[in-house]
């Protein structure tokens, strides 16, 4: 893909695959049988659609990070380094299954059929899409996207509550959702994960290993390992490699096939690094907490360089048509991707129109402030109101 010096950060400016991180890329999806036997088994379309993923989610980041940059918004909170963790595990989901995707998974909305311009108004605070102008976080029930408050871990009991449902309507769907290693150390991650034990909920958890807690390194907050959650609530789940696409297309699969039969909630672990700050806002403190060797060794494992050598060196010919040598079938995936990364940047570019439009013109009124605002009664001085 396209590299960006002034928005992408520096590794992935000098991307070059690697060849061990990509021999590494190929071990891991042979060391466990029976994912191996599910991405052999992902066709041409269905590679191209993870590709396609994977870079509507970074380019709608960097044109988030570019309106920050022209004052467009003030800052943003971007998924860079971290998308295949989003785009694998919604790929292998199936139509009428939930997700919750907290605001660095918003890469879910686009993946859950919502068009890109939705996920940008939000940002804009736009009359024109499902919160009004009211907040950043966005979703669209209706396309199995719930809208996320902002509060770390809320959303484990929300997706409890939302898999009970399921279960009581005896439907074989699935949730899904997503916490940070900072949000297990929350309240309503420990009451949430520890009620949908008990009630063996339909539902995927996945803990997004980014190794930070904002400012915090994991190993300053916790003591014990991520994987030390799933004995610790008597879960059982997977681990995968973040920044393999296809490693967490194929865990993902596995534990929402294992949910439909009746045997979740699962906790899927998922190893992977923010390469920038909390948000725009701190990027170089991000990089100071670590300093530069992190950077360089998730650099070199960016989850969409290392998936395009993968589909170069390793897929079959994406056009669908049989190939005969090496040199033929390299040739035609290589005009594959450009082909999805053209499509993908006049869809990008496209939503940005049309988000900066409906900021001239389509800004709510003061008014539309306390429109379906409820309050239950309350106490004051002692009294009830």
């Amino acid at each position: 893909m396209k590299r960006h010096p002034a928005f992408d950060p520096p590794e992935y400016v000098a991307f070059e695959p690697d060849p061990e991180v990509l021999a590494e890329y190929r071990r891991t999806l042979r060391r466990d049988r029976r994912r191996f036997r599910i991405v052999e088994g992902i066709g041409p379309p269905a590679l191209l659609r993870l590709y396609r993923g994977l870079l509507r989610f970074r380019l709608t980041d960097i044109t988030l990070k570019r309106w920050v940059r022209q004052g467009v918004i003030s800052k943003a909170w971007l998924g860079t380094g971290e998308e295949a963790v989003t785009v694998g595990s919604v790929h292998a989901l199936e139509k009428g299954d939930f997700t919750g995707p907290m605001i660095r998974n918003a890469g879910a909305c686009s993946e859950m059929g919502m068009p890109v311009a939705q996920t940008l108004k939000a940002y804009l605070g736009t009359a024109d899409q499902i919160t009004r102008g009211r907040d950043l976080h966005t979703g669209d029930p209706a396309l199995g996207v719930i809208p996320p408050a902002s509060q770390m871990g809320s959303f484990v009991p929300v997706f409890t509550g939302i898999g009970l449902a399921f279960m009581q309507r005896g439907e074989k769907r699935v949730g899904l959702t997503w916490a940070g290693d900072g949000a297990t150390r929350t309240g309503a991650f420990h009451e949430g994960m520890n009620f949908a034990a008990v009630l063996k909920v339909p539902v995927i958890f996945v803990i997004q290993d980014n190794q930070v807690a904002l400012g915090t390194p994991v190993g300053k907050h916790s003591r014990g390992t991520m994987e030390a959650l799933r004995p610790a609530y008597g879960l059982d789940g997977l681990s995968c490699e973040g920044n393999n696409v296809l490693d967490v297309y194929a865990a993902t699969r596995i534990l929402a096939g294992r949910c439909r039969k009746g045997e979740g909630p699962f906790i899927l672990n998922a190893r992977t690094f923010r390469m920038g700050g909390h948000a725009t806002h701190d990027e170089a403190e991000g990089r100071a907490l670590f300093g530069p060797e992190p950077f360089r060794y998730w650099g070199l494992r960016d989850p969409i360089g290392t998936y395009e050598a993968y589909l170069m060196e390793d897929a079959p010919a994406l056009d669908g048509r049989r190939r005969t040598g090496d040199a033929a079938r390299r040739e035609a995936n290589r005009r594959a991707l450009e082909e999805s990364e053209a499509r993908i940047i006049a869809e990008v570019d496209e939503a940005e129109r049309e988000a900066l439009e409906s900021r001239k013109s389509r800004m709510p009124d003061p008014a539309d402030a306390v429109t379906g605002v409820y309050a239950a009664p309350g106490y004051h001085g002692g009294r009830h109101a």
